[in-house]
């Protein structure tokens, strides 16, 4: 299975010089946010793939004006063709956005999942928009990642964990894919193809 992951930046490859052919393969497409509803909209349209996102800390809009033909999966557990995808948005709160938590707030919205990840005896990717805190994040408050992941990846260790929010172009982020345990870590900054 093919997995389109994208976040953070509007890759001009895609949606200016557009190639069908270059995208026929995907199964499916992840968002780990901070795009625009409008491009978002565009990549299940012209790819014929499912889009499941999460919001990031500059998706304030989506509230009124949420991506057309795509699926919200913050705080929520789908499974599509068997694989066990759970989302969780936002980042670390720096100021007043809809999609900024403390990592006390963080910490309760990862116990909330604890039955749902229960029922579905664990997952197989785990879409988050602010990465590991110590893997991946940054040193100021914005782009600090969140401790209470860990307790997700250490007891269900789900094959994969996606997210975006530190741009590669940022240039202390120069490696896209870790590895903490058994999870690989891919941060989905502009865009990645997944072979699943």
């Amino acid at each position: 299975m093919k997995i389109l992951l994208v976040a953070d930046l509007e890759s001009r490859y895609i949606w200016d010089y557009f190639q069908p052919e270059k995208f026929k393969d995907i199964d499916i497409i992840i968002s780990s946010g901070d795009l625009k509803a409008e491009y978002l909209s565009f990549l299940v349209t012209m790819i014929k793939a499912p889009l499941f996102y999460v919001p990031g800390n500059h998706n304030d809009k989506y509230l009124k004006n949420p991506p057309e033909g795509c699926e919200d999966i913050d705080g929520k557990i789908i499974t599509y063709k068997g694989i066990r995808i759970m989302g969780l948005g936002g980042s670390m709160r720096y100021n007043f956005g809809n999609y900024q938590y403390t990592e006390r707030e963080m910490k309760k919205r990862v116990f909330k999942m604890g039955l749902k990840l229960w029922l579905n005896k664990g997952v197989d990717i785990f879409v988050a928009h602010a990465p590991l805190k110590g893997i991946g994040d940054g040193n100021d408050l914005c782009h600090t990642g969140f401790k209470s992941f860990y307790s997700i990846l250490d007891k269900y260790e789900p094959k994969y964990f996606i997210h975006g929010h530190q741009h590669l172009s940022y240039g202390y982020q120069p490696e896209r894919i870790k590895k903490y345990k058994t999870t690989t870590i891919i941060n989905a900054y502009d865009h990645y193809i997944l072979e699943y």
